[in-house]
């Protein structure tokens, strides 16, 4: 490639702002790559909702040395489970078993996220307003097109999420994103009464999620099994709160609390399996290769182990497509089971049939913690590539 044939520094085109795009750029810049990021967006990271970070995650994050700043504007976990609308716990977690076994679990606002990590990167790697119209190979590396002009780097890599103008460009016979059945609901709030605990109730076709945050924020979501595209006549405030008014404390509260214009609605959707995540000097990461039901929370850590892995292979192989080969083979064997677990857990939270129901209920309160905590493993156990 051509800083490696000359000896100069190496060149990386990033094309997206977002949790992926912004790690792996921290990423290579500590490796000694030049980098530049491409945001369409004319500002990053300003969508009001919270990201769970678990042990896996927030070792990615250690290894591009903002770890400690992330803890420090997060809040640890202390109690996690499910319940059901009156209240009634169907699974009950102490998240000190959780950190004890691998590591810390924090909640963060996703704001606070950018902000550190864009902090890190620098501003003068970060070019917003840039869509980019083509990615080119040039025998020697890549060539991107985009509204501020062009831009030459012996890499690519898209990180510009589950509707990536990347893979369009480059994966054109790929699915496009498939909907998963349900619609969701999310916001932050300041509720009257603290709250201190988080976790996620269940009912028949629709969950209510609730994470505190530092400085008394909380962030909850809820989620309704219908089709794509329903509308909600009465406005999407009304509707959430005619869905989960009536369900256990604090939900009332929160939902009192909610202001229409801070709340956020997006259909849920998935994207099919791709063959590969690399096609020459570019490759995807995070959503952009991988997009998947948020039922495992892992949205965020699997984009930054992504981030983490492609930096440090590039840094181990003397040649960028033995790096992008092993990327793509390690990253694909670790998130594909991982989706389909996020899917058929999706399935099982939001079925709606009275009886498949109870079934649901009644193995969640029979399953003990332990063997659940040991499922955890192969989630929570991944380490950062040397």
């Amino acid at each position: 490639m051509t800083g490696e044939s000359s000896g100069q520094q190496r060149r990386a085109v990033v094309v997206g702002a977002g949790i992926a795009g912004l790690t792996v750029a921290v990423a290579l810049r500590r490796r000694g790559w030049q980098v530049e990021v491409l945001e369409k967006a004319t500002e990053v990271g300003s969508a009001g909702s919270g990201l769970s970070l678990w042990p896996n995650g927030l070792r990615g994050l250690d290894t591009v040395g903002v770890g400690p700043a992330v803890r420090e504007q997060a809040l640890s976990a202390t109690e996690a489970g499910m319940r059901d609308p009156a209240g009634r716990w169907l699974a009950r977690t102490d998240v000190s078993g959780v950190r004890d076994r691998y590591g810390d679990l924090v909640m963060i606002h996703r704001t606070d996220l950018f902000e550190i990590l864009r902090g890190a990167l620098g501003d003068d790697s970060l070019r917003l307003g840039a869509t980019v119209d083509a990615v080119d190979g040039t025998g020697s590396g890549v060539r991107v097109r985009h509204s501020l002009g062009t831009s030459e780097a012996d890499l690519a890599l898209g990180a510009d999420g589950i509707n990536s103008t990347v893979r369009a460009l480059h994966w054109p016979d790929a699915a496009p994103p498939e909907y998963a059945g349900y619609t969701a609901w999310r916001s932050i709030v300041r509720p009257r009464t603290p709250v201190t605990s988080g976790g996620e109730t269940v009912g028949r076709g629709d969950r209510f999620g609730i994470a505190p945050l530092r400085d008394g924020r909380v962030y909850f979501y809820g989620s309704a099994t219908m089709p794509a595209g329903t509308d909600s006549p009465g406005g999407e405030l009304a509707e959430l709160r005619r869905r989960f008014a009536d369900w256990h404390d604090p939900i009332p509260d929160l939902l009192a609390a909610t202001d229409q214009g801070t709340l956020l609605r997006h259909d849920i959707y998935e994207l099919p399996r791709l063959d590969s995540y690399v096609r020459g000097p570019i490759a995807l990461l995070g959503d952009a290769a991988h997009a998947m039901t948020p039922n495992l929370g892992q949205g965020a850590n699997l984009a930054i182990e992504d981030a983490v892995t492609v930096a440090a292979l590039l840094d181990r192989h003397r040649d960028i497509p033995s790096a992008l080969a092993e990327y793509d083979r390690i990253r694909r064997a670790r998130v594909e089971p991982l989706q389909r677990l996020s899917r058929r857990m999706g399935a099982a939270l939001q079925v709606s049939w009275a009886p498949a129901v109870a079934i649901r209920d009644a193995i969640m309160r029979l399953t003990p913690t332990g063997p659940a905590l040991r499922g955890l493993a192969p989630v929570l156990n991944w380490q950062p590539p040397n």
